[in-house]
């Protein structure tokens, strides 16, 4: 009977999808976005680029900079990992979210996955340890990383996303008593998409309900996966975020009608009479998204763009075709009458034989003119890959020597 009436319950705050134009929806969160991750394309955005607090979605750059440090190789997954006395007294915090850690040695993989799984701020404090020797060094790691990526308006003072309060001696040197970390929708976009970009790997560990930790199992904090609550089909990540001052926040993924999507939804409305407010505003983003955006496959793996070609010289051809390296898509909103403007640019002047077969020799460069706020989480406008059809041979010795004197005639007239 109680199965009934939740799921009853849970068709009544989720709903249905229904078609909405730009101008009619309206997400119900403070703040929010909604990308592409292939493109970096913005679909959706509200009052996205205010700092704000973000919680746990903290750890989505610290364990970035754990996989980085594990390709790094400076770690393993087995590497073993003694819990040092700040993580451990931790634990026995109610106001924080965490595992027991009674052993006080586990591995990264353990570590890990209690991170993601049930966003266990203790084991990320103890990765960030083993990592950089102090909570306060891996912090300057991630502050570093941040900038890498563009983002000059974050407020970074603990790998968790805890408020300083909860952390007692244990803050950041300088930092306020009461200083919580801070990054806009925006921000945290580039985060997530960077993330599994470079570490698709992640999402194994966060599209799972539930997992074990030292043979306890633990429950993820994303309501949206299998047989949860609020599930969505497709949904494998991301995180979850929530303190009085953050609010319930939430940095969703999922794949629909072939896109990568990433949502960030932070300090949804309604919290306090929805327990799963953050995901039925997701969920209506996704909506928004499906019913409103398409990928558009403009040029096949194997084909050209418009007779795309570059010039070859000593080559028993003088010109080569370029070709996709992969099927090229991009995302357009439907019903869009706005024509691709694509343009092919050469990777250098001329290619000079022998050339290879698949040798990248120029790319392929979109001028999206239907943009949302500035359009893409990078500058850089979308540009793909274009490989040399065949492989071109060195022409005879002869052709090749006459060819090389009339360049040196001509480069010195």
């Amino acid at each position: 009977m109680k199965k009934i009436i939740l799921s009853f319950m849970t068709l009544l705050v989720f709903g249905t999808a229904s078609t909405v134009s730009a101008q009619e929806f309206d997400v119900a969160a403070k703040h929010a976005i909604a990308v592409e991750a292939t493109t970096g394309k913005i679909l959706y955005e509200k009052d996205a680029n205010q700092p704000v607090e973000i919680a746990s979605i903290t750890k989505l750059v610290t364990v970035y900079l754990v996989y980085e440090a594990l390709e790094q190789g400076t770690i393993s997954l087995s590497t073993p990992v003694d819990i040092s006395d700040y993580p451990y007294k931790l634990t026995t915090n109610s106001e924080a979210s965490n595992v027991p850690m009674e052993a006080r040695n586990y591995t990264v993989e353990q570590l890990l996955e209690a991170t993601m799984v049930s966003s266990a701020n203790s084991a990320a404090i103890a990765l960030a340890e083993k990592i950089a020797g102090s909570e306060k060094d891996f912090v300057d790691k991630m502050r570093a990383k941040l900038l890498e990526w563009g983002i000059q308006d974050a407020t970074i003072v603990n790998t968790t996303g805890l408020n300083n309060e909860t952390l007692g001696d244990n803050i950041y040197p300088g930092s306020k008593k009461d200083d919580e970390n801070k990054l806009s929708a925006y921000d945290v976009a580039i985060v997530a998409r960077n993330l599994i970009r470079d570490y698709p790997q992640v999402l194994e560990i966060t599209k799972k309900p539930t997992s074990t930790f030292a043979g306890l199992e633990i429950h993820s904090t994303n309501y949206m996966l299998e047989g949860m609550p609020a599930y969505r089909g497709g949904v494998d990540g991301l995180k979850t975020g929530t303190t009085d001052k953050a609010g319930a926040s939430f940095v969703g993924t999922t794949v629909e009608k072939g896109m990568r999507i990433i949502t960030v939804v932070l300090n949804a409305d309604q919290q306090d009479s929805n327990p799963y407010a953050r995901f039925t505003a997701t969920s209506s983003l996704l909506d928004y998204v499906s019913a409103n955006f398409a990928l558009k496959t403009v040029v096949q793996k194997g084909e050209t763009y418009k007779d795309s070609k570059v010039t070859v010289l000593d080559g028993k051809e003088d010109k080569v075709a370029a070709i996709a390296k992969s099927d090229i898509a991009i995302v357009q909103r439907v019903g869009s009458e706005t024509t691709s403007a694509l343009q092919f640019t050469p990777k250098a002047t001329s290619e000079t034989a022998p050339l290879e077969e698949g040798k990248v020799v120029g790319t392929l460069t979109y001028d999206d003119q239907d943009l949302v706020g500035q359009g893409y989480l990078t500058s850089d406008k979308p540009s793909f890959e274009m490989v040399s059809e065949k492989k071109v041979e060195k022409a005879f010795f002869l052709k090749v020597w006459w060819n090389q004197f009339i360049r040196f005639i001509n480069e010195k007239l």
